[in-house]
């Protein structure tokens, strides 16, 4: 029988024709074909193994709360008026590991840690609560004090977490954000 194809690999395998074994016959190919499959499906096993363990999972968790509070910031030197803002605190806490019940940590001791935090700031007035009588009320200071007060208590709580960042809204469209740095 004759073949006009060009041979592309040493096992005697043809392109643009008919295929046959290192022997000529048929029977080569099945078992041509059947070791690429395994090989091409082994290669593949192995690359995603390697890039499972190559890459760990970093897991994350948001919480958030809100209070009323009234603050007057100094602008140029100057002070405001005294006025209120629903300010809204978000917060993302992030770990490698999740625990044995498939939690990174508890949502509810995250969000009590939280509220504790702001809870001295909830219908008050900032300038006259620490440490904003003795520093400028800004959204960017509360979230740098939360930011604080919470990196110290997950740390004692929690410490296979750590703070990501910190997002104090104080108006629509007017956000602080804190990025902590590990």
């Amino acid at each position: 029988m004759a073949n006009d194809t060009q041979s592309d690999a040493s096992d005697g395998t043809r392109t643009g024709g008919e295929t046959h074994g290192r022997d000529g016959g048929l029977e080569g190919i099945a078992s041509s074909r059947t070791r690429t499959l395994e090989s091409a499906t082994t290669s593949a096993a192995k690359s995603a193994a390697a890039h499972a363990t190559s890459h760990v999972a970093t897991y994350a968790l948001e919480v958030e709360c809100e209070f009323a509070a009234a603050h007057a910031i100094l602008l140029g030197g100057v002070r405001e008026r005294l006025h209120g803002h629903n300010w809204r605190v978000v917060i993302s806490i992030a770990g490698d590991q999740l625990d044995r019940e498939e939690l990174l940590c508890d949502f509810h001791l995250v969000e009590r840690l939280l509220s504790e935090a702001v809870a001295p700031f909830r219908d008050g007035n900032l300038n006259e609560t620490p440490p904003f009588d003795r520093v400028n009320p800004t959204a960017e200071a509360v979230a740098r004090f939360v930011a604080t007060e919470l990196t110290e208590q997950l740390a004692r709580a929690v410490p296979a977490v750590h703070l990501e960042w910190v997002r104090v809204t104080e108006a629509p469209r007017c956000t602080a954000i804190v990025r902590m740095t590990r």
